[in-house]
This record gives C-alpha cells, sequence and structure tokens, in this order.
C-alpha cells in the first residue's frame, strides 16, 4: 500500500466504512432527507427563476440582516433551500446531496439538520452584529450588506463538513475547509464568506463543548470508580 493510500485510508476509512454499507443495502432510500434537500432545493430554485415566483420564494426563504429578527428567525429554516442567484445550482446540488447525504448517515437526518441549521443561524446572527459593529471594525461589515441575502445552503454545508471531518477524525479534510474560508475572505471579501466563517467558529464551539463534556464525563466516572468504598 502507497503512502498516498494509507493517508487516504486513514483520513476518510471511518467515513468511508459508516457510508458504505447503508448506501450499498439501500441507495437513495439511504439517505431521504438529503434527497429530500435536493429536490426542495431545485424546485426553489426553479420557481425563484420564473417570474411570478422570484417575490414568493424571497418572501418565505430569503434572508436579510435589515429584515426584522423575528421575521429572519422564520425564514431562515427555509433559507437551507434557497440557492444564491449568482452561483450554479448544480454546484449546490451537488454539495447537498454529498454533505448532507455523509451526515445524515453518520449522525442521523435530525442531528445533521440541527447542525446545518446551527450553522446557518450562526451566520444569520454574524450579519446583524457585524453590520452593529462597523465597517471600522475587524468584525464589522459595511451598511449595504443589510440588504444582501445570507447565503443559502452553503454556510450549513460548510457547517456539517466541517463537524464530520472533526467527529469522524478527517482533521486534514477539516483544515482545508477552514483554510479555504479563509482565503475566500481574504481575496473577496464579502458576507458570504464571512456568514461561512461564522458558520464553522459555532461548529467549533458545539465540538469543543461537545468534547470537554465527555472528558468531564469520563472524569467523573474514573474518580467514582477508582473511590475508596466508604466505611460504616
Amino acid at each position: 500500500m502507497t503512502t498516498l493510500a494509507r493517508w487516504a485510508r486513514a483520513e476518510w476509512g471511518r467515513l468511508y466504512t459508516a457510508v458504505r454499507g447503508p448506501l450499498r443495502e439501500r441507495r437513495l432510500r439511504a439517505v431521504p432527507m438529503a434527497a429530500g434537500a435536493v429536490c426542495l432545493t431545485s424546485v426553489l430554485h426553479f420557481v425563484h427563476n420564473q417570474s411570478w415566483g422570484y417575490g414568493f420564494v424571497q418572501d418565505i426563504g430569503a434572508v436579510r440582516a435589515e429584515d426584522p429578527l423575528w421575521l429572519a428567525l422564520l425564514r431562515t429554516p427555509l433559507s437551507l433551500f434557497v440557492p444564491a442567484l449568482d452561483l450554479p445550482v448544480w454546484g449546490a446540488l451537488a454539495q447537498i446531496l454529498l454533505v448532507f447525504g455523509i451526515a445524515e448517515i453518520c449522525l442521523g437526518w435530525r442531528r445533521a439538520l440541527l447542525i446545518a441549521y446551527l450553522a446557518t443561524l450562526a451566520g444569520t446572527l454574524y450579519a446583524r452584529l457585524g453590520i452593529w459593529l462597523g465597517p471600522d471594525s475587524p468584525l464589522g461589515l459595511p451598511a449595504s450588506d443589510a440588504r444582501v441575502v445570507d447565503t443559502g445552503p452553503s454556510a450549513a454545508v460548510v457547517g456539517l463538513a466541517v463537524y464530520l471531518g472533526l467527529r469522524c477524525r478527517a482533521y486534514v479534510t477539516a483544515a482545508v475547509v477552514i483554510v479555504a474560508m479563509v482565503v475566500e475572505v481574504v481575496l473577496k471579501e464579502n458576507l458570504a464568506g464571512k456568514e461561512h466563517l461564522a458558520a464553522i467558529t459555532a461548529v467549533l464551539v458545539l465540538c469543543a463543548t461537545g468534547a470537554l463534556r465527555q472528558r468531564c464525563s469520563r472524569d467523573r466516572t474514573g474518580s467514582e470508580s477508582g473511590a475508596p468504598p466508604i466505611q460504616s
């Protein structure tokens, strides 16, 4: 086995083992949530590009920082499936099917959707904070970004990719995704790039919190099992 093959096996072996069996046995039936997400994104993209449907999709799934917070929170779940108009829809569909599908198999559809929503919500809330901070702050945004539509499914895809990489010990893959998003912000400083970084930050905090809880649980279990019996 070559060095590259050994590295690939160490990096993606857990993911491959987890995904291979369900996909071989049930194919797309193993990822109903991901398949449904692809279908929903396709429908919303089609409707969004029609003169009669543009306003409808904007009203139910387009989130901007200038919107009232309660309205943005209502729209955020559906905003995961509204692709950006300046990006090819086939790319968004491929990302959703791949990343959502792997996450659904490895995490279960409920947890996968929850993490996707958390990542998207982090980007949505960051946009409001960034505009409040203003362009003079390192974390700030110009006031004009208040009228820019949020990232759609990309923040969810980035957040899930990093979470899966850390959970399945594909650390290089997670690092590559993070570095790519940082480079995106450096080369093309825009709202979408910074929302991606906000989504990654939220996922990293979630992973760190989970690891800390597991460590505390192990320490508590170990101290209890190693404690001397109480003498009556």
